[in-house]
This record gives structure tokens, C-alpha cells and sequence, in this order.
């Protein structure tokens, strides 16, 4: 199901942002080239920056018409992209959307259209690499580059490109887009996903492609990463609730953490009730030192406790949301 031709270039460049007043104004002359080359728009949504960024982007927009400043009212991302759409999205074949926080290739914009147009596909998406700077950064970013963090998501590890369900989105058709209703805006993590299983149900088709990918920058401490990886989980269990679907093995591994876990406490019964947990931890803690060793990667170890966070976060995220929603269910 796809519109327009490898010759409708026009698109509009989506930039949802919050207190971004490092990165905003680097990322805007990065995309500058595409502005030119794609007969696009920037337009950076902020949702309610009490730092610099506001600041910034209007002098930029001064200097610049075709940047332009939109108030996200909801803050969250989801609504930032549908509110841009609603607002910039007539007359244009494409958006493409960015994160504030991640690096680019200089031709990243302009690659997503070319593929686009190759392939005919309704959405491309790339794979997501992972950068770090302090110690506990690079470390979670071995994690998240590893099968111990990914689980070995195509769209993590990077692979040839071919047909996807899923992977981290970066450009899509308006047309698309809007014909499945746009992210839906009671999620605040896994939009993503959630959109891509709409666009896969109604026949639209998702490209992930190996010609450009995006860098990311990790969370710099514990409780910012466990906090997201919360979200993350309870994410994920939305959307399983929401459409019925079973989760993927690599999924269902790490929901089991956090019953293991509390299963662990029945050691006062039985030691027994302890292995399970004890399994989980000294397999984390060694793959970390295989990549220690076998990749020479000191990281390694520290990589181990970054992922134990994120899988144990993961899992309390998902289980909280489905015990949430049964009591919803049982106070309706």
C-alpha cells in the first residue's frame, strides 16, 4: 500500500525535544544540508523546555523560515510527532523524525529518502547504535550493543536490510501515517512498536535498511536507566494488552526476572528457591567477562550490572502495567 513516487522529495523533518540546549542547535546545522537537498522543513517540537532550547531555536528560526519552533502541550513524544503532522504534514510525501539526543550521519535525511524511494516502502526504518562517554555510559552501551541487553533485535545489532516489523523509526509516509491514526498518545514508551504493528495489520510495509543508522547515547547513571527501562516494560505489556499478541522469546526471558526474584525469598523455605535468580546473575556476570576477554573490552564486567538493571527494570515495568490493568478491569 504505497503512495507517491521516488520523486516526491519534499518532507518534513520532526524534532520532538525537552531541555536539549547542548545538542539542539549542532543537530539543526547537521540537518541543514537536507533542508536544502530535500525541499524540507525542520520543525522541532519542545514540550515545555525550561533551559535555553526554546531560546535557541527561535534565533535559529529567525535566521532561518524554513525552521520552525511548535509548543507540545503533552511533552510527550508520540504527541509532538502527530501534533507536527497535523500542523506541517499537508503537501508533504515524507517526515522523518529525529531525537534531540542521538548523533547523525550528514546524509542520514537524504539516505532515508533515497531508500524510500528504492524500495517503495510506506515506512524505513534504521538500526540504533550505541555510544557512551563516562564509564557507566560506555559500559551500557556495550550492554545495549550486546545480545545480553538486545536480545539480538535486528534493529539493535544492524543487518542487511530487508522487510521488518519493527525497527527504530526514522522516516514514514504522511500518507501512512495518518491512515493508521498517528502514534497513539497514551503511551509514553513503545509507540514505536505500537504503531508498527498497526501499519503491519493494515498491509503498509516497513523497510529496515542498512545503508544509515542513528547514534545513541545511553543513560549516565543507574536510577535514569532504570527509570527508563521501567517505562520500556511497561510499554511493551500496553501493547500486548492492547492488541492481544503473545511477546517474542526473547521478550519472555527477562519478564521472568522479577518472579525469580521474588521467588528468591522462599529460600527461607527451601534453598532451592534461590538458583533460579542465582542462574540469572552469574550468566549476565559472565557473558560480561566473555566480552571482557574475547573482545578485549574492559567494559565488560560493569556492562554485566548495566544489563541486569535494565532486565530487572524491564520486567517490573511489564508486570506492574499488567497488574495495573486487571485492576482496572476489576474496578470496571
Amino acid at each position: 500500500m504505497t503512495t507517491g513516487s521516488s520523486g516526491d522529495m519534499r518532507c518534513v523533518i520532526v524534532v520532538p525535544c525537552l531541555n536539549e540546549e547542548k545538542h539542539i542547535e549542532p543537530l539543526i546545522d547537521k540537518l541543514g544540508r537536507a533542508l536544502d537537498e530535500l525541499d524540507a522543513k525542520i520543525v522541532v517540537a519542545d514540550g515545555g523546555s525550561t533551559d535555553r532550547t526554546r531560546e535557541i531555536v527561535s534565533h535559529i528560526a529567525e535566521r532561518d523560515p524554513r525552521v520552525l519552533l511548535l509548543d507540545n502541550p503533552k511533552r510527550l513524544q508520540s504527541a509532538a510527532i502527530n501534533l507536527a503532522i497535523e500542523t506541517f504534514g499537508d503537501d508533504h510525501e515524507y517526515f522523518i523524525r529525529i531525537d534531540a539526543h542521538g548523533d547523525y550521519p550528514d546524509d542520514y535525511c537524504q539516505t532515508l529518502v533515497q531508500e524510500a524511494g528504492a524500495t517503495g516502502a510506506d515506512s524505513v526504518v534504521v538500526a540504533m547504535r550505541t555510544m557512551g562517554f563516562s564509564a557507566f555510559q560506555k559500559a551500557t552501551a556495550v550492554a545495549q550493543n550486546s545480545k545480553l541487553g538486545n536480545g539480538g533485535s535486528k534493529h539493535r545489532e544492524g543487518a542487511k536490510g530487508h522487510w521488518a516489523e519493527h525497527g527504530h523509526h526514522a522516516l514514514m509516509r504522511v500518507a501512512a501515517f495518518r491512515a493508521v491514526g498517528g502514534y497513539d498518545e497514551s503511551f509514553s514508551h513503545n509507540e514505536d512498536a505500537e504503531l508498527d504493528y498497526r501499519l503491519n495489520k493494515a498491509g503498509y510495509r516497513i523497510w529496515l535498511t542498512d545503508k544509515t543508522a542513528m547514534t545513541y547515547f545511553p543513560r549516565a547513571s543507574i536510577p535514569t536507566l532504570f527509570r527508563q527501562y521501567l517505562g520500556y516494560g511497561r510499554g511493551r505489556a500496553r501493547n500486548i494488552l492492547k492488541h492481544r499478541s503473545m511477546p517474542s522469546l526473547r521478550q519472555m526471558l527477562p519478564l521472568a526476572v522479577v518472579p525469580i526474584f521474588i521467588g528468591a525469598f522462599l529460600a527461607v523455605l527451601n534453598w532451592i528457591a534461590v538458583i533460579p535468580v542465582g542462574l540469572w546473575a552469574v550468566a549476565c556476570i559472565a557473558y560480561g567477562f566473555w566480552i571482557a576477554l574475547g573482545h578485549k573490552n574492559p567494559y565488560g564486567p560493569l556492562a554485566a550490572v548495566s544489563a541486569m538493571v535494565m532486565h530487572f527494570a524491564w520486567s517490573m515495568g511489564f508486570w506492574m502495567e499488567v497488574l495495573s490493568f486487571r485492576n482496572r478491569r476489576v474496578a470496571s
